[in-house]
């Protein structure tokens, strides 16, 4: 069974799919309506709102976006092919407030040619925001894409560097 909480946020609505396990998916309001794209994604699983509030998954996202919060201590629900589980757990080890570009990814992935593959991982991230895709960069120091849209992207790099 897999549970789904909507909330508003300083960058917009967002959606939150988890299991019993942890947080398995993180929606940007671009991805709005949720629950058709929740029901394409799971078709066979059994998906219910939560009610419960104040949640502490959403307590600890909002912290991190009101700049209370540098690091996120939530368990995940990873369900990622195992070269995106690789790149994105090295995602996951850029530090609050730093970047790295695609290429470091791929190189501290043993794979330093996998640079479009780190890319790809990334534009699939599930879980943007606690796995923090924002702080890949392109090689020159743009910023590249993001699947919650560049404006958020910026303010979320903003964000961390205050």
């Amino acid at each position: 069974m897999l549970t789904f909480l909507q909330f508003d946020s300083p960058i917009g609505k967002l959606g939150l799919l988890y299991s019993k396990k942890g947080i398995r998916r993180l929606f940007f309001e671009n991805e709005a309506p949720f629950i058709p794209k929740l029901k394409s994604l799971y078709p066979k699983d059994e998906i219910h709102s939560s009610t419960e509030d104040p949640h502490p998954f959403k307590k600890q996202i909002l912290e991190y976006l009101n700049g209370e919060r540098k690091i996120f201590s939530l368990p995940l629900d990873f369900q990622t092919s195992p070269f995106y589980t690789k790149a994105l757990k090295e995602v996951a080890k850029i530090p609050y407030g730093e970047t790295a570009s695609y290429k470091d990814i791929a190189i501290r992935c043993d794979n330093p040619k996998a640079v479009r593959a780190v890319g790809s991982a990334n534009a699939h991230n599930p879980i943007p925001l606690i796995i923090p895709c924002h702080r890949v960069l392109t090689h020159t120091g743009t910023l590249g894409g993001f699947g919650g849209g560049l404006m958020i992207k910026k303010f979320l790099l903003d964000l961390e560097s205050q």
